[in-house]
């Protein structure tokens, strides 16, 4: 991995593993996406842009409510994959684009719409890249961001940055909600209150999503082993590495 950018390793980490996200269950459903069509229903005349698309389950739900709608990847066998996946099922209005959430190729104002859901905790720099997503927003536009959250105590905060590690190494951070809150007004939104949710990851099809080495999943279980109370019972450790996890949606206006 010596010398390459960490955009180099994120499309690296997930350009094989496609069509395991587009399978995936664990991100083709979800209470968020429940209330994430909730808060587009309405919406019909809108443009949206989702960004980090993966497999592209949250542009497979905007785009039949919306006008238009644009899924963005940096890895570009995801975009093919959400290409063609949204050919198969009729939507014409949902076009694919391979770019980085921090220079995107949209002029200000393109969007009243910008959602994205298990992506942020990958991104080089979340500061740049909520900066580029209010500029192409229209004024009263929203954006929706759905993502695994930091716990707010410092061991519990450890413990999953290190898991997260361990799994993919083009993990960055999940943040907080708090510091959502912050980056979101840093960079001139008005965030609303989290919804907060409690998400279970059988570990056997999370480090096999994402093809993680079997070292590294050796060394996720020792560290299991090893956890004290307040980790196991925060994180509800299972014998077989299964845990669960906090997730959030805010929204937040422009």
């Amino acid at each position: 991995m010596q010398g390459k950018t960490h955009e180099t390793i994120v499309s690296q980490q997930f350009g094989p593993q496609a069509e395991a996200y587009l399978a995936s269950p664990v991100h083709a459903q979800g209470e968020d996406l429940a209330q994430l069509a909730r808060i587009v229903g309405g919406r019909q005349h809108s443009v949206a842009l989702d960004l980090g698309c993966g497999g592209g389950h949250v542009s497979f739900l905007i785009a039949p409510k919306v006008q238009k709608a644009f899924a963005y990847d940096l890895s570009e066998p995801m975009v093919e994959i959400v290409r063609a996946e949204a050919l198969r099922r009729g939507l014409n209005n949902l076009e694919a684009v391979q770019g980085s959430v921090e220079r995107l190729p949209w002029p200000d104002h393109s969007f009243d719409l910008v959602t994205t859901r298990y992506s942020a905790h990958h991104w080089h720099d979340v500061d740049a890249a909520l900066l580029e997503a209010r500029r192409v927003l229209r004024p009263g536009g929203l954006m929706v961001v759905m993502d695994v959250v930091a716990p707010e105590h410092p061991l519990l905060d450890n413990w999953l940055q290190c898991l997260e590690l361990l799994r993919d190494t083009s993990h960055v951070r999940d943040y907080s909600v708090e510091e959502w809150r912050a980056k979101f007004e840093s960079a001139g939104f008005r965030p609303s209150t989290a919804s907060r949710f409690r998400l279970r990851l059988e570990f056997l099809s999370w480090v096999e999503r994402i093809g993680a080495p079997v070292l590294h999943r050796e060394a996720i279980r020792s560290l299991q082993s090893r956890a004290g109370a307040q980790v196991s019972g925060h994180f509800a450790l299972e014998p077989d590495g299964s845990f669960t996890i906090d997730t959030m949606l805010m929204t937040a206006e422009v």
